[in-house]
């Protein structure tokens, strides 16, 4: 068996699980604490995992508002529109407002950790 999935380094990955949660709708499959706090988590996104770790050397801030991200997470749904609303509600930055491009419903946002993250449907 073989596969591939993204790991994220944020700088509180408590906080991190929390926004995943509630701005994508992620559940939390395993998750390691030290002192009630998260250091390690794997979370499932509609049917795909992703893991979250806890590195206090991350600094989001440290990357220039305009900068290039070097990776975007792509999450694939039914209505882009309200996933973007959600996580610019939830505290994630819009990079791209919802538009209609190439044959796809699209919208971009930064989460409070760095990480960006494309919320799309192909039409």
């Amino acid at each position: 068996m073989s596969g591939i999935a993204a790991w994220l380094t944020v700088g509180d990955a408590s906080a991190a699980v929390a926004f995943y949660g509630t701005a994508f709708g992620a559940a939390v499959v395993h998750r390691t604490e030290i002192d009630g706090q998260v250091i390690v988590a794997r979370l499932s996104l509609a049917g795909s995992e992703f893991w979250v770790q806890q590195d206090d050397g991350v600094d989001p801030a440290a990357r220039a508002p305009q900068a290039v991200a070097a990776v975007r997470m792509i999450v694939s749904n039914d209505d882009p529109d309200d996933a973007f609303a959600r996580a610019v509600a939830t505290g994630a930055i819009a990079v791209a407002d919802p538009h209609t491009e190439h044959g796809w419903r699209t919208g971009r946002v930064r989460d409070p950790f760095g990480h960006e993250w494309e919320l799309s449907r192909e039409l």
